[in-house]
C-alpha cells in the first residue's frame, strides 16, 4: 500500500501544474527570451510598469509598448505597432518572444496573428481582453463621449457586424486568459450581461484555443497591476499553466 501512495504522489507531481525545483529556477535567469507588453485602450505603457518589472526581475527582456490607442483604428494600429515592437525585440536575438496584453491589446495581436507570423513566438497572456466584443460598446459608440475618450478602435470593440474581435479566429497559439469579476463601473455593469469586469463580460472575455482560462475577483483597470495577477502571467510564460494557488486573487 505505502509504495503505490509513493507512486501516485510522484505521478501527481509530474502531472501538476507547478514550477520546477530551486534549482531548475536559477536557470530561468540565464534565457534569452522576450517579452512585448501591449496596454489596452485609452491607456499608456504606465499602466503595464508592474509588469514590465516583474518580468526584468524575472530575468527578461521586456519591450513595454506605448502606442496611440485613439488615434487609429485597429487594423492601422496592429500593422504599426507590433511590427515596431518586434523589430526591438529581435535586436536581443531572443530565443522565444512572448506577448502580454491587457483590454484591445490582445485585439491588436489577433488581427496581426490573423495576418501574419510571429516567428518563434512563444507564449501568450491576454488580461480582459473583449475577445468577443463587449455589450457595452453596442449601447454607447454612437454618444459624442464615448467617441472623444475612445477613438475608431473603440467602435470596433462590439459585437454587431462591425465587430473586429468577433471576425477573428480561435487562437491557434499558446494562450491564456485571466479575467476579472469585479466592477468599479456599476453602469456599465448594468449594460453587460452576467458577471464582468466594469467593461467585458466574463463570458466574452474567452477564446476558443486557449489552453487556459482564470476569472479573478479584479477591475477592467486595474487587473494588470494585481499582484496575484502578475505572478500567474509569469508562470504561465514560464510554464504554460497558471499557478492556481490563490486563484481569487
Amino acid at each position: 500500500m505505502f509504495r503505490i501512495c509513493i507512486i501516485i504522489f510522484f505521478l501527481l507531481s509530474f502531472f501538476s501544474c507547478n514550477s520546477p525545483d530551486a534549482e531548475t529556477d536559477k536557470t530561468s535567469l540565464d534565457k534569452k527570451e522576450c517579452v512585448i507588453l501591449l496596454h489596452g485602450l485609452a491607456r499608456t505603457k504606465r499602466s503595464m510598469n508592474k509588469l514590465e518589472h516583474a518580468f526584468s526581475l524575472a530575468g527578461y527582456k521586456v519591450i513595454n509598448v506605448d502606442y496611440p490607442s485613439r488615434e487609429f483604428p485597429i487594423e492601422k494600429l496592429s500593422e504599426s505597432v507590433i511590427p515596431g515592437a518586434l523589430k526591438i525585440c529581435r535586436t536581443f536575438s531572443p530565443n522565444r518572444i512572448h506577448v502580454v496584453t491587457h483590454s484591445m491589446g490582445g485585439i491588436l495581436l489577433r488581427y496581426y496573428l490573423a495576418e501574419e507570423k510571429i516567428e518563434n513566438l512563444g507564449r501568450v497572456v491576454m488580461l480582459s481582453p473583449p475577445n468577443k466584443g463587449s455589450e457595452a460598446v453596442d449601447k454607447l459608440s454612437d454618444f459624442f463621449i464615448f467617441k472623444l475618450i475612445n477613438g475608431p478602435a473603440g467602435k470596433q470593440l462590439g459585437t454587431d457586424k462591425n465587430s473586429i474581435p468577433m471576425a477573428l479566429g480561435p487562437a491557434d497559439f499558446e494562450l491564456g486568459i485571466i479575467t476579472g469579476d469585479r466592477s468599479i463601473n456599476p453602469i456599465l455593469s448594468m449594460i453587460i450581461p452576467g458577471a464582468d469586469d466594469g467593461k467585458v463580460s466574463v463570458k466574452r472575455a474567452n477564446l476558443e484555443g486557449a489552453l487556459e482560462f482564470l476569472v479573478v475577483h479584479s477591475s477592467h483597470p486595474f487587473i494588470m497591476r494585481n499582484k496575484g495577477v502578475i505572478n500567474k502571467v509569469i508562470h504561465f510564460i514560464e510554464y504554460g499553466c497558471f499557478d492556481k494557488g490563490d486563484s481569487q486573487s
